[in-house]
């Protein structure tokens, strides 16, 4: 039987294959890098693929269809100029990292993971 999104996706953060995607925050959230991503798994040959797909807008998509939401990252910002700076350096390449969450994918309660169910 072909595996659903999630645990595709469960498979994935599990293995030490790829360094594009892992468990966040404890293993509450998955966190997804989003050029290394495109490189790694996107864009693998047709006979190695892990999705359909080569875009990441359709994963994105099917993180949506399955209940997961986009968390967003708030930096505090430095007073001072030259630590401004090099915090937005810093943020800029952190834009590169998304992070979804889903109450039902928790790597500390794998027995949630048949709850994910496409909306």
């Amino acid at each position: 039987l072909p595996l659903c999104f999630p645990q595709k996706l469960w498979k994935m953060l599990e293995s030490d294959q790829f360094q594009s995607i892992w468990w966040s925050e404890g293993g509450k959230c998955v966190a997804i890098n989003k050029d290394l991503f495109k490189e790694e798994v996107l864009g693998r040959r047709v006979c190695q693929r892990v999705f359909n797909t080569r875009h990441i807008k359709s994963v994105i998509r099917q993180l949506n269809l399955y209940g997961f939401t986009k968390v967003q990252r708030d930096f505090q910002r430095s007073a001072s100029l030259p630590e401004f700076l090099s915090e937005e350096a810093a943020a800029s390449a952190h834009s590169q990292i998304l992070y979804y969450y889903n109450p039902s994918f928790n790597r500390a309660h794998p027995w949630l993971l048949g709850m994910c169910k496409r909306r």
